[in-house]
């Protein structure tokens, strides 16, 4: 007997949303964790889908599970039935003054330019809303957006690497961002206004780890001279590359935006040519294009970027 639109609307749509996590996740204990239950709170919510189903939506798969061919179809159509009732839900608040938790995943350099603006800004016009903002690649900022564990990403895409963003995902560009070369003061280099990028080639870098765009970005720098930078080190942290640069252990592609004034001991200089760029965006979810609080975060980011520069030189950063 095949399930009918009737039958949804017997079904408990948290229990819908766990089931989905649990695919997404491949474990009723990572579910658990993105949705900010107990495993045992998802596992009943799961057990009660499946009294309703009259069959077993999941199977174990060595420490994991794998859904059925039932618990996929369930997904499969639920979801479709879970997007309707989000972009039904956003418009019937649209004008609300946002409340509860709004939450976003950024990358740590927009987080620390942008969200001390949009903090202050939010409390001040929605005070019963709360902020929670997660530090993460942008890659896995977009499938928190997507599969609907966050509000609002902040992302960036750079002229070099591409970031890939599923149909049902809005982007909206903030503003722009160019990246540098950090480098030591007493370098060979380091008098010159704009960096040739044959004369890097044979330079020690440093690196965001294996997997990160920025990573990427800094591999495809000499892509043009048939050559990858010779990276001595990996570490997530730009504060980190910069330090390394001024004790003159190696070089750093360092991004503009969120970067504080540089240490006397180094100096950042463009890359001549094309230069490494990043445009800096807003993604949300098209169902939630009328929520208030996605509205209202996005046009907070907007204000912050505005105020961000991210494309010019910083006093003492690019000149002597």
């Amino acid at each position: 007997m095949h399930a009918t639109i009737y039958d949804f609307f017997m079904i408990d749509l948290q229990a819908l949303r766990s089931l989905a996590a649990v695919e997404r996740h491949g474990s009723v204990v990572a579910a658990a964790d993105a949705l900010g239950f107990s495993p045992s709170a998802v596992s009943q919510q799961i057990k009660k889908l499946e009294r309703q189903s009259r069959a077993a939506l999941l199977e174990r798969q060595g420490r994991g599970v794998l859904l059925t061919e039932r618990g996929r179809t369930l997904v499969e159509h639920g979801s479709r039935l879970l997007a309707d009732l989000e972009r039904v839900e956003a418009m019937l608040t649209a004008g609300d003054a946002p409340q509860g938790t709004l939450s976003v995943a950024s990358f740590s350099t927009a987080t620390r330019a942008l969200f001390g603006h949009v903090a202050r800004r939010l409390a001040q016009e929605a005070p019963q809303a709360r902020l929670e903002v997660t530090s993460v690649d942008p890659v896995d900022a977009v499938a928190l957006v997507a599969h609907g564990d966050a509000d609002v990403a902040v992302v960036h895409n750079w002229n070099s690497v591409p970031l890939e963003v599923p149909a049902h995902v809005a982007v909206e560009q903030l503003c722009e961002d160019e990246a540098d070369v950090v480098l030591p003061r007493d370098h060979r280099l380091a008098g010159r206004l704009a960096l040739d990028r044959r004369e890097l080639l044979d330079e020690t870098w440093c690196a965001t780890p294996k997997g990160a765009i920025c990573h990427e970005a800094l591999m495809r720098l000499f892509q043009a001279e048939g050559a990858v930078p010779r990276v001595a080190f990996t570490d997530p942290d730009f504060a980190t590359h910069v330090a390394l640069a001024g004790d003159g252990a190696a070089l750093a592609l360092v991004p503009r935006l969120g970067r504080p004034p540089l240490p006397s001991t180094v100096v950042a200089r463009p890359v001549a040519g094309e230069r490494p760029r990043r445009v800096i965006s807003a993604a949300y979810r098209r169902t939630m294009a009328a929520s208030p609080g996605v509205q209202l975060l996005v046009r907070l980011l907007h204000e912050a970027a505005a105020g961000a520069d991210a494309t010019g030189s910083a006093p003492g950063e690019t000149g002597e």
